[in-house]
């Protein structure tokens, strides 16, 4: 569980978030919502430990953020940035990469660390990519990838900002789906979205953002039935016979 108190964050002398105070339940999907700007990112990145708070505490397990050691973190926390970079390396090299946190001085995989790579790779469903060149990838396929970096970190809380950014919708959906079974097998995951249906269908748990503050926060049947979405987005949202939700016109 992540818990957050008072958090006061920014860039530049600037604040962005002013007193949020919020709970990540663990073993689920929590997916961040609001308006551009309204500080979503920089909740995310405050709990990947990329921004320092400037007020307020955050607590992983009931422990303070920065009472953990920079690796000791990293086994516990994996981040996925909106942007990255696109290296000329195999999907099996980058997913090598998470098991950094775990190599000893030598810096040589073991067999244990090989055989995580190779978990994490077909729990991202990226196994049979292994050998591919990460730039001949489509944008589906190096989520994937980079999902399985994630993943051979070992950790238990995964923090994507805006993942499906820029997939067609069929590898949206896909991706999601993919989210929703790795909380279902006990991971924490927490996502950064843009498409309000979509949190709707894959979250257990909503937190919904406006002007740095938290304007509503729990179970998406609750938010919805609160129609705090529709106030902060200023568009309505229905719920269709099969249980799906679909934007309506105003």
């Amino acid at each position: 569980m992540i818990e957050v108190n008072g958090l006061t964050a920014g860039y530049g002398g600037q604040s962005i978030l002013q007193g949020v105070s919020l709970t990540v339940p663990a073993g689920a999907v929590t997916v961040i919502l609001g308006p551009n700007g309204c500080g979503k990112t920089t909740l995310l990145r405050v709990l990947a430990r990329q921004i320092r708070p400037t007020g307020g505490a955050v607590r992983l397990e009931g422990r303070p953020l920065d009472r953990y050691g920079r690796r000791e973190f990293a086994r516990k926390v994996a981040f996925l940035p909106q942007s990255r970079p696109v290296p000329g390396i195999t999907v099996g090299a980058l997913a090598a990469h998470g098991r950094f946190p775990h190599l000893g001085l030598s810096r040589q995989m073991t067999a244990r660390d090989r055989q995580a790579v190779a978990d994490a790779l077909r729990q991202a469903g990226a196994a049979e990519l292994a050998g591919r060149d990460l730039r001949t990838l489509s944008g589906g396929q190096r989520q994937r990838a980079y999902l399985a970096m994630a993943l051979a970190q070992q950790g238990n809380v995964l923090l994507l900002d805006e993942p499906t950014a820029g997939l067609d919708i069929a590898a949206q959906l896909e991706f999601l789906a993919l989210c929703r079974t790795l909380a279902d097998a006990g991971r924490t995951m927490v996502l950064v979205l843009h498409d309000v249906p979509q949190a709707l269908r894959y979250a257990d748990h909503m937190i919904l953002m406006q002007g740095g503050r938290l304007f509503a926060e729990g179970a998406p049947d609750a938010v919805f039935a609160s129609r705090a979405a529709e106030r902060v987005f200023g568009v309505a949202f229905r719920r269709a016979e099969d249980g799906n939700y679909y934007v309506a016109a105003v």
